[in-house]
């Protein structure tokens, strides 16, 4: 006969899991001896081994005790439903390692390559990364609600990035995204770079890039983006607004202004970033 730390031993498994096994009623907790320990014979060392066994191969302990006095027929049937059950949870462990491998990717796993190629050249420019999460975040809502679009917007935009007046901008921003304090003077330069490419934009005749299919709603949660970013920014709104333009997400007049084009998103058409 076997002390609980003996049968434990034989077993393989510690002597806190016999206990457990014996408060949830799956292994029988024997009488003590008259010197008061209490004594296992061999068919708890089987029971217990069993028990080990199937917790091993993932079995849940609150299916292990109808298996215990299952017959062969029964017991095979509920270790198919095991085996089905264990193969799914590989299948989810392994897609759950994929997403968990794409994490390396950073801006990867939530964005095309083509916008990930855009951010790089941004940080190649010495973008500040305050404004790169924020034009990150920016293209995020914008490729989810546009998937196949955005991939068309790209070319433009890497192209832009030629332009000095471009480049300014984002370093103008890069300044007022790092500077504890707001800079108005920089905040009036980047509302007029702003301005003059989007009155570029529309001297150039671009079309809707969304065919018509527009989504105000989409782009009024980048101009929210901003404000949520950096409340601050309510002030470059109104420096939009004195300058004719109602947002700085799309090419949108304010209202009664001369000239005014069809809503088209800043973010891919026009060189200003999406949002800050």
């Amino acid at each position: 006969m076997l002390t609980i730390g003996q049968l434990a031993a034989y077993a393989g498994v510690t002597v806190r899991a016999v206990r457990h096994y014996h408060q949830i009623g799956l292994l029988p907790e024997p009488d003590r001896d008259p010197s008061g320990y209490r004594r296992y014979g061999a068919k708890a060392v089987v029971a217990l081994v069993r028990i080990r066994t199937l917790t091993e191969a993932g079995v849940p302990l609150s299916e292990i005790a109808p298996l215990l006095e299952a017959d062969e027929e029964t017991f095979a049937a509920a270790v198919r439903r095991i085996d089905a059950r264990l193969r799914e949870e590989v299948r989810r462990l392994e897609r759950s390692r994929a997403q968990i491998a794409r994490l390396a990717a950073g801006d990867a796993l939530v964005l095309p390559p083509e916008v990930v190629a855009y951010l790089d050249a941004l940080r190649a420019l010495g973008v500040s990364g305050r404004v790169l999460e924020g034009e990150r975040d920016g293209w995020i809502l914008v490729a989810a609600r546009f998937p196949e679009q955005v991939l068309t917007w790209m070319p433009g935009k890497l192209a832009s990035l030629e332009d000095p007046q471009v480049v300014r901008l984002y370093r103008v921003l890069s300044q007022l995204a790092d500077g504890e304090e707001i800079d108005d003077a920089l905040l009036v330069e980047a509302a007029d770079l702003m301005a003059g490419l989007a009155e570029e934009a529309v001297a150039a005749g671009g079309d809707d890039p969304l065919g018509g299919a527009q989504d105000p709603a989409a782009f009024d949660l980048l101009d929210a983006l901003a404000l949520e970013t950096d409340p601050r920014m309510v002030r470059m709104f109104d420096l939009m607004r004195e300058r004719g333009w109602a947002t700085w997400t799309r090419l949108e007049r304010v209202p009664g202004q001369p000239g005014g084009a069809p809503p088209l998103p800043v973010g891919p058409d026009v060189a200003a970033p999406s949002n800050r």
